[in-house]
């Protein structure tokens, strides 16, 4: 897993990115059984966005990243949140067996969650290196949280993409994971890693974007190597400005994939 997301885009990461439903987390519990007991791994977790209000559903959570920026901020999202019983763990998915290690039989995994970073993971060998690891009737989330803010069924999301192809100069296609095709190909490599009763789930709602959210949540996707420097934000803002059709806020429809698998 080799990504730039440090510096200033975990800071947009920690402001921007948004959370999770209600009824995600909720299906999340009834699948795996989930308690007070149990312990997760959110894998790429980022700010915390899901290992947080995961938290107290369970006995403890491991919040594993390879950026350190994004632990910093986690952990003092954590300490904002009084959340006292997640831990923040430096690597990547190709750490996981020595995670496993670690961890020993006394502590196997009731779950482990994967957001829109598993499209930066080697995701057949981490599904193979993450079966051993869980308890029975633990496995593996796959969370997709929604299209990229620049793929989406909407004028400005359209409007978007050319201005960000243009200022690129590049066609943006990647789907993050999100797009079904993803899910098809993430549902086969469980089964083939050894999982079973797999399955999934969405949860849609509808939301609207200020002009800054949308900015912010594309300082937050944009590699920190990418990213335009402080003083080139301005004109790049405004070139974005002018290119969305319409006045604030921006519609958007989110749509929440869930993938499971379990072991027996």
């Amino acid at each position: 897993m080799t990504v730039g997301f440090s510096g200033d885009v975990a800071e947009y990461y920690a402001k921007y990115r948004r959370g999770y439903p209600q009824q995600v987390l909720d299906f999340l519990q009834d699948y795996f059984s989930l308690t007070t007991d149990d312990s997760v791994l959110d894998l790429g977790c980022g700010t915390g966005q899901l290992a947080l209000p995961l938290a107290p559903r369970v006995r403890s959570v491991i919040g594993m990243d390879p950026e350190p920026d994004m632990l910093r901020l986690a952990r003092a999202a954590a300490s904002h949140c009084e959340v006292r019983n997640a831990t923040w763990v430096l690597g990547a998915d190709t750490d996981v067996p020595a995670l496993g290690m670690l961890l020993g039989h006394a502590s196997s995994l009731a779950m482990t969650v994967v957001g829109q970073a598993l499209h930066w993971m080697r995701h057949d060998d981490l599904f193979r290196d993450l079966l051993p690891l869980f308890r029975a009737g633990g496995g593996i989330a796959v969370v997709a949280n929604g299209a990229p803010l620049w793929l989406q069924d909407t004028a400005w999301s359209r409007a978007l993409r050319t201005c960000l192809e243009q200022h690129f100069e590049t066609e943006l296609t990647a789907s993050c994971g999100t797009a079904d095709q993803d899910r098809v190909r993430y549902a086969q490599a469980l089964e083939d890693a050894g999982f079973s009763d797999v399955r999934s789930t969405t949860v849609s709602y509808p939301d609207e974007l200020t002009f800054q959210q949308v900015i912010g949540g594309l300082y937050s996707a944009i590699p920190a190597e990418q990213l335009p420097r402080i003083d080139q934000r301005p004109a790049f803002e405004e070139n974005v400005r002018r290119a969305l059709p319409g006045a604030e806020p921006f519609p958007e429809q989110v749509l929440v994939s869930v993938l499971v698998g379990r072991t027996a």
